[in-house]
């Protein structure tokens, strides 16, 4: 890894991290499972190549918060995400994971029209037994569902429905950490608008 990639990585989630806990609006994104942003390095392969928040983001005392520092491996499930969405567009060098509920999917579905974006979700209740229970396997199966459902592309903004044992979350990918942040941000306010 390079000094100065690293350092780029790491000081953007740093400023991603501010943009969020400086908003009046993103705790009410915060899932049970609680929030990771991540960035990649530019050939991201393994989750030590893509960073994320040591301890993910949570609430405390109402608002919003990181756990940790920004670190290169703090997040496997969110990291793995990543690999795999860059093995079909290289684009995406970062993503959030954030709430999904009914009403949130429907600012989710206006806000990506209006960006002509497109949002879909996979039903985790359709994923196969040999996918769902062997360690690694999931993320693939997830991700190809996806770009399956949006014509070989991959959605920049997506949802996965509730499992078995599984928290429905949203998902937005971007090309840097503060982009993401940012637009989170954006939807949170649209979310406080309307609750």
């Amino acid at each position: 890894m390079g000094e100065l990639e690293v350092d780029r990585v790491l000081g953007n989630l740093v400023r991603a991290v501010h943009i969020l806990e400086s908003s009046e609006h993103f705790g009410l994104l915060i899932p049970e499972v609680r929030v990771n942003i991540v960035y990649a390095m530019e050939d991201a392969t393994r989750l030590e190549d893509v960073a994320g928040i040591d301890g993910r983001i949570t609430l405390v005392n109402g608002r919003v918060k990181a756990a940790g520092y920004p670190r290169f491996g703090a997040s496997s499930h969110m990291a793995r995400l990543i690999i795999e969405v860059r093995k079909y567009d290289k684009s995406y060098r970062a993503g959030i994971n954030f709430s999904w509920t009914p009403k949130i999917s429907k600012i989710l579905q206006e806000y990506a029209m209006e960006k002509g974006w497109e949002y879909v979700g996979i039903d985790r209740a359709k994923e196969p037994d040999e996918v769902r229970f062997e360690e690694g396997k999931s993320m693939p199966w997830k991700v190809s569902e996806l770009v399956k459902k949006c014509g070989g592309r991959v959605p920049r903004l997506f949802y996965e429905g509730p499992g078995f044992g599984k928290e429905p979350l949203s998902v937005l990918l971007g090309k840097d950490a503060v982009e993401v942040a940012r637009e989170s941000v954006e939807i949170a306010k649209r979310y406080a608008s309307v609750i």
